[in-house]
């Protein structure tokens, strides 16, 4: 199967809000193998262990969409960076759900060390850093939502400047302040 341009992504998106059953059956395939190498990625940063599987994160994922099929999907970006916050949503949530179960065992424990110009000595709570990515919107939503989109969601600097509508330098400076911040928050 050859790959869809960002252009007919953008288009099948559109047509599946429209109510086109069959757009939804020809985008999944077309965006499936990017979804699953953003979900493999995040899955990576899990404690050794975990007992989610890619497939899985996916699944839930498609399940959350299909209730997200009204957005006025902008582009291809756009789809990628709801993806993200969907799947940074998944993870956290059952990173909640498995510490309560556990009365605070056995949280998923994530590393910043995959993402591009972070480095840090020792891993970091998932949850910790869903709760500083909270505490980073209430003071500078953008900068919170390209963590989102750069960590969670895997997309390049420009694709996240495209989503934001502005300059891939800001969105650079924006993610350097950023990944500072949180690491000055979460104690690293």
């Amino acid at each position: 199967m050859t790959e869809a341009s960002g252009n007919e992504i953008t288009e099948l998106l559109r047509a599946w809000r429209n109510g086109d059953e069959q757009a939804l059956e020809m985008l999944t395939p077309q965006v499936y193998r990017e979804l699953r190498k953003t979900a493999k990625l995040g899955l990576q940063r899990e404690r050794k262990g975990h007992s989610l599987q890619t497939t899985a994160l996916i699944n839930e994922l498609y399940l959350r969409l299909d209730k997200l099929h009204e957005i006025d999907w902008q582009s291809r970006a756009h789809f990628f960076a709801v993806c993200a916050r969907q799947m940074r949503r998944i993870l956290i949530d059952m990173a909640r759900a498995r510490v309560a179960d556990k009365r605070g065992a056995g949280a998923l424990v994530l590393s910043l060390d995959e993402v591009p110009e972070v480095s840090v000595d020792s891993p970091i709570s998932l949850i910790a850093l869903g709760d500083a990515l909270d505490s980073l919107t209430k003071l500078d939503q953008r900068k919170s939502q390209v963590v989102e989109m750069r960590f969670f969601g895997g997309l390049s600097v420009e694709e996240t400047a495209e989503v934001l509508r502005v300059s891939p330098e800001t969105v650079a400076r924006d993610w350097r302040l950023a990944k500072a911040w949180l690491l000055r928050e979460m104690g690293g």
